[in-house]
C-alpha cells in the first residue's frame, strides 16, 4: 500500500509565505489532500522550533505525530499524518568568478539532531528572521555541517533548475551536481525536480542518472499542498524514506505539475508579457524583442543546454512512475469560471472531500462514473481527460504561472457546475 509525502514545506515563519498556518492546519490539509507523510519544515526558526517540540511526539523511526489530544481535534480520514523534520536552506556565496544562490532542503531523524544542526548554523548567520535562512555559506560546506549534525542526516538539493536560486539553473554557474558539492557530492542521493520540470525532461541528461527524482509542493500555505509530492511503497517514516531514497526499494514516482505550469518553464519578460520557446529566445540571443534587455532563461532552455539525450530516448533505472495532475481547485475554477480561492470553488472542494475522501483519490482513483453520477458530468469528463492526459497547456515564464486547462471556454458555457 503506497503512500504520498511531501517534504518541501514552509511554515507561517517563512518570509516567502503569505499564510499564516500551524502544525494542526497543515495536518488537517494533508488529510485532504491525502498525503501520508509531510515534512515540518522550517525547523531552524526558534519559535517554530518550539512550536514543533511542543505538539509533535515520535511515532517511530524517525517520524513524528501531533499529540494525541491535538491530533483528534483535526483527524479527518482516520489516519494520523506523520510529520519530518526538514528546513530549506538558501546560500549566496561567491566561488570563482561567480556569485552562487542554491537552496538546499535539510533533513534531520530527531529533535536532537535537529538542535544540533541548529546551534552550528546560529554560530555562522541569522537564523532568528526567516524560516528559510539565508547564509554566506558554500554549498559544500553546508553539506558538510549536515552530515557532522548527527548519523542519518541528508539533503536533498532543491528544485534545481529554477533560474535564480538552485543548483543547475539558468544563474547558478553549476553544470552538474559535482561541481556544487565537490568531494562531498556522493552523499547528494536525490534532487527535486520543481514545478517547472518533470521527470521526462531531467532524464535526457545523462549526469542525473544515478539520483532519485524527488517533487515535492514546495508550499507557501497548507492549501497549497501535494501540489507535487513523492510516491513510496514503504513504512511511513524517516528511515524507510530515507532508504528508499537511497537504494530505490520502495521508491515509488512522483506526483507532478504539468511542467508548463510551473512559473520558470519558458524563457521571457513578465514586465514586458514576452514568453519565448527556447528557439524563439536563441534566435533573439537572449534578449527581450521588446524592452532590449536580457531575458530570463527558463528551466526547459536550461535542461536543454545541458541534456546529451533526446526526449524519450532513455529512461534510467533509477526511475519511478510519474502522474502528471491538475490541483482539483483549479479544475473547480476552470468550470466555476471563477477564482480558485472563491467561496463557489472552496464549497464545491470541501463537498468533493467529503464524499470522496481525499483530492489525490479524487484525480487518480475515483470512478469517473461515480463522479458522475453524485456530483457532475463535466466535472466527471475533466478529470478523465486528465488521467488520460488530455490538456490544454499554456507554458510560464519570469515568474508567472502557466495555466493547464481541460475545457475549451465554448465547451463549458452551457453547463456549469457551480450555481450563479
Amino acid at each position: 500500500m503506497f503512500f504520498y509525502a511531501d517534504l518541501h514545506i514552509h511554515s507561517k515563519y517563512s518570509r516567502a509565505t503569505s499564510k499564516s498556518c500551524n502544525l494542526e492546519e497543515m495536518a488537517q490539509w494533508a488529510q485532504k489532500k491525502g498525503l501520508g507523510v509531510i515534512s515540518t519544515g522550517d525547523f531552524t526558526h526558534p519559535a517554530w522550533f518550539s512550536e514543533i517540540k511542543e505538539k509533535l511526539i515520535p511515532d517511530g523511526n524517525g517520524a513524528y505525530r501531533l499529540k494525541p489530544e491535538i491530533e483528534k481535534q483535526v483527524l479527518i480520514s482516520g489516519k494520523p499524518v506523520r510529520f519530518i523534520l526538514s528546513v530549506e536552506i538558501s546560500t549566496i556565496y561567491k566561488k570563482g568568478d561567480k556569485t552562487r544562490k542554491v537552496h538546499h532542503v535539510v533533513f534531520a531523524p530527531d529533535i536532537e539532531t535537529a538542535d544540533n544542526f541548529r546551534k552550528k548554523l546560529d554560530a555562522i548567520g541569522n537564523i532568528n528572521s526567516d524560516g528559510r535562512p539565508i547564509l554566506g555559506l558554500d554549498s559544500r560546506n553546508l553539506l558538510e555541517i549536515t552530515l557532522n549534525s548527527g548519523k542519518d542526516t541528508f539533503i536533498i538539493p532543491a528544485h534545481i533548475w529554477t533560474p535564480w536560486f538552485s543548483v543547475l539553473g539558468s544563474k547558478s554557474g553549476f553544470d552538474s551536481i559535482e561541481e556544487c558539492y565537490e568531494d562531498l557530492s556522493g552523499h547528494i542521493f536525490a534532487v527535486e525536480t520543481g514545478l517547472s520540470s518533470d521527470p521526462e525532461m531531467n532524464w535526457t541528461v545523462s549526469s542525473l542518472d544515478k539520483y532519485r527524482l524527488v517533487s515535492n509542493s514546495d508550499a507557501h500555505s497548507p492549501s497549497k499542498l501535494a501540489r507535487e509530492a513523492t510516491v513510496f511503497d514503504t513504512e511511513a517514516n524517516y528511515y524507510s524514506i530515507l532508504n528508499a531514497l537511497k537504494t530505490g526499494n520502495g521508491y515509488v514516482g512522483t506526483v507532478e505539475f504539468f511542467p508548463e505550469e510551473g512559473k520558470y518553464h519558458e524563457d521571457g519578460h513578465r514586465k514586458c508579457g514576452v514568453c519565448l520557446t527556447p528557439e524563439e529566445s536563441q534566435k533573439l540571443n537572449g534578449l527581450c524583442p521588446v524592452c532590449k534587455k536580457p531575458l530570463t532563461i527558463g528551466v526547459l532552455n536550461r535542461v536543454n543546454e545541458l541534456a546529451d539525450r533526446k526526449t524519450g530516448e532513455f529512461k534510467p533505472q533509477t526511475a519511478g512512475k510519474v502522474y502528471s495532475l491538475v490541483p482539483l481547485q483549479e479544475i473547480l475554477a476552470e468550470i466555476c469560471n471563477v477564482g480558485a480561492q472563491s467561496k463557489k470553488v472552496i464549497f464545491e472542494y470541501e463537498n468533493l472531500i467529503r464524499k470522496f475522501g481525499s483530492e489525490l483519490s479524487i484525480l487518480q482513483e475515483v470512478p469517473v462514473d461515480e463522479i458522475e453520477k453524485t456530483h457532475s458530468a463535466l466535472l466527471a469528463e475533466g478529470i478523465s481527460r486528465l488521467r488520460q492526459g488530455k490538456v490544454i497547456k499554456q507554458a510560464g515564464y519570469d515568474g508567472e504561472y502557466g495555466v493547464i486547462r481541460l475545457f475549451n471556454e465554448d465547451e463549458i458555457v452551457k453547463k456549469k457546475l457551480c450555481k450563479p
